[in-house]
């Protein structure tokens, strides 16, 4: 059997590494990504703030030596999802599974003057940049904005805004500097009541300005103002937005798509072709775009194949559950476990924010690196 994986994020990673400990040398794993490197998202935060050297954050997929995988550096062209074929810049690859893990994809040019006069932070380039941005910036008025629904990592950008805090506190002009945060749904983190509460009465504490239901319009760069369909303008010296997400133009061109996602079935991942299936920000599965949910995604499919190979029958379906970790500053770190059950509200528990969550936090990386790469 040939196990075909588009994308080496959390979900390719933890699914060709689950196949490889399960079956070995019995399949045939072919891990293919445009990236020479894997980053956490979360890392490209440390990035941007100066706490991480991009060299320490960036894992070589040259690393992924394990028995039946092979990784192949390229670039996907097309997808034939009736015959689970794939075209690359290195050949054509054919399974008799296939997997479509390859993301979201970033727009920046959909929001009128964010490319000219804004800054992303949810790439690694976009990181650097910020990285030497950041140090030259004295003061003022500082947007970090959301441009549209959905987008990965949720509690990003309220991350972003209370280390922003923290950087400008640290470099002695937080007294010169005024910080908001827009999002366009009614809370930081809707699916927690709790995280969400706790992140407001941070910004509260910290003099951040949290404007909920902004759907960002545009940037003008002459008047330095951000606008918003709702009316609203909101005056900046430096905007970080978050950009409109997007599926990968090969997955749509695929006929995958259905109201820009990839439909699967909730609880197998599967796709409405058989043996195609999606996982992570490509999928509309019901969860957030967050790596830890690709991560669960992939243990079910990875189940689902196992069983298969070996004739036991129908795997557990996918439960929806995750767990996420995000900063406060000042080594601050908060805990939610959170399940999306079908046919439920989202249930989960807030710990947090204190010091003593932050080597879980730690140990949530160096635990996956260890497992993907086969080192700490």
């Amino acid at each position: 059997m040939r196990i075909v994986v588009l994308g080496a994020g959390f979900g390719g990673l933890e699914l060709t590494t689950r196949l490889s400990a399960a079956l070995g040398g019995e399949v045939d794993i072919v891990l293919i990504d445009a990236s020479d490197t894997f980053v956490f998202g979360f890392s490209k935060l440390d990035v941007m703030f100066g706490r991480s050297e991009p060299a320490a954050v960036m894992h070589p997929y040259g690393d992924v030596v394990k028995p039946g995988v092979r990784f192949v550096g390229t670039t996907v062209r097309s997808i034939d999802p009736e015959a689970r074929r794939v075209e690359t810049d290195a050949g054509s690859f054919e399974g008799d599974v296939l997997v479509v893990a390859l993301g979201a994809d970033l727009d920046p040019a959909a929001t009128p003057g964010l490319v000219e006069d804004g800054h992303e932070f949810y790439t690694v380039a976009g990181a650097l940049a910020l990285r030497d941005v950041l140090p030259r910036f004295g003061g003022g008025r500082v947007l970090i904005a959301v441009a549209s629904l959905p987008y990965k990592c949720p509690p990003a950008p309220s991350e972003a805004a209370l280390l922003m805090h923290e950087y400008l506190s640290d470099r002695g002009v937080r007294g010169d500097s005024e910080i908001a945060l827009t999002v366009p749904m009614g809370a930081p983190v809707p699916p927690s009541p709790e995280a969400s509460e706790a992140l407001l009465a941070a910004f509260a504490e910290h003099g951040i300005r949290f404007e909920p239901n902004r759907r960002l319009r545009a940037l003008d760069p002459a008047r330095k103002v951000a606008s918003f369909a709702e009316g609203a303008e909101i005056p900046y010296d430096l905007f970080l937005g978050v950009p409109v997400h997007r599926a990968p133009d090969v997955v749509v061109a695929a006929g995958l798509c259905v109201d820009g996602w990839v439909p699967v079935d909730p609880g197998t991942l599967e796709t409405r072709y058989p043996g195609v299936y999606a996982i992570g920000d490509v999928a509309n599965v019901g969860t957030p775009k967050a790596g830890v949910f690709a991560e669960g995604q992939a243990a079910t499919v990875a189940d689902a194949v196992i069983a298969s190979v070996r004739g036991q029958g129908t795997a557990v379906e996918y439960g929806g559950t995750g767990t996420c970790y995000f900063e406060f500053g000042r080594s601050l770190v908060a805990r939610v476990d959170i399940t999306f059950a079908r046919g439920k509200p989202p249930a989960g528990r807030l710990e947090g924010p204190s010091a003593a969550l932050a080597p879980q936090k730690a140990a949530f990386a160096t635990s996956r690196v260890r497992r993907w790469f086969g080192r700490s």
